[in-house]
């Protein structure tokens, strides 16, 4: 279970019931969080009845529903719907996942849907990523050479290859450092999980050429050592990734370097 930032001065409230879509038996309750700052009224939980007779299997197959045929001003946020955009991550059942990739089936009694925790809401289930998004650019995420470009292709080897397997399919969804305490804390000068997961991609690289630069902006009490492996970001990663190995190896590249 997560903790949620709300705006100052405020606590959710209780919000609207919807009314139960007639003739369905096969009901499901969703208790959703609504924020609107234009309003200048504190957060709010509604709760919606879904058909699931009439709706697919998702937790975004019912939020879609619900917009489209109960509450049209109910905002969030999804692109691809299978897992690879990380539009739509937020928190569902106390849990960080992806709403297009998460069953109804594995939430049990009501479905209770948050926004990412502790991040600004722009509004509802819509994150401000701002931040987040800085953070990752600030690790320089491309590839950096000196050497003259070749005329095809940076060649790598098979096994240094593979050394990017579990890192580059990061699609920086957020799941990971919302769930991380450390983060929470120290947000504003720890880089968190998924910006330290891409920085050591590049760092382990075999065609970066930049690799000690890398290192020594990392090397900084707050970018990288506020991490104390509490793993929640291993846990919750949607797409089985492992950004507490990633930040220990860059850890240990540190150490290595003293020695």
């Amino acid at each position: 279970m997560v903790e949620f930032t709300l705006p100052k001065n405020s606590q959710i409230r209780v919000g609207k019931t919807w009314p139960k879509p007639e003739g369905a038996t096969n009901l499901r309750k969703f208790k959703i969080y609504r924020w609107d700052p234009d309003t200048g009224e504190n957060p709010r939980l509604d709760t919606y009845f879904v058909d699931l007779d009439r709706c697919g299997p998702m937790v975004l197959d019912a939020l879609i529903k619900i917009k489209s045929e109960i509450d049209p001003t109910l905002s969030f946020r999804r692109s691809c719907r299978e897992g690879i955009c990380g539009s739509c991550a937020m928190n569902i059942d106390g849990g960080n996942h992806l709403a297009c990739i998460y069953g109804m089936d594995e939430v049990d009694g009501d479905v209770n849907i948050y926004p990412l925790p502790h991040m600004p809401v722009v509004k509802d289930l819509i994150p401000d990523l701002t931040h987040f998004y800085a953070q990752h650019a600030s690790v320089k995420p491309y590839l950096i050479t000196e050497t003259p470009t070749p005329n095809k292709e940076w060649r790598q080897s098979i096994e240094d290859r593979k050394k990017l397997d579990g890192l580059y399919e990061c699609i920086l969804c957020a799941c990971c450092s919302t769930a991380c305490p450390s983060y929470w804390w120290n947000g504003d000068k720890y880089l968190g999980p998924a910006t330290l997961l891409a920085a050591y991609r590049w760092i382990i690289d075999s065609r970066d050429e930049a690799t000690p630069e890398r290192l020594d902006d990392l090397e900084d009490p707050f970018k990288l050592y506020r991490c104390h492996t509490i793993m929640n970001c291993t846990n919750t990663c949607p797409k089985g990734l492992n950004p507490a190995k990633a930040i220990a190896e860059i850890k240990h590249l540190l150490v290595d370097r003293i020695v």
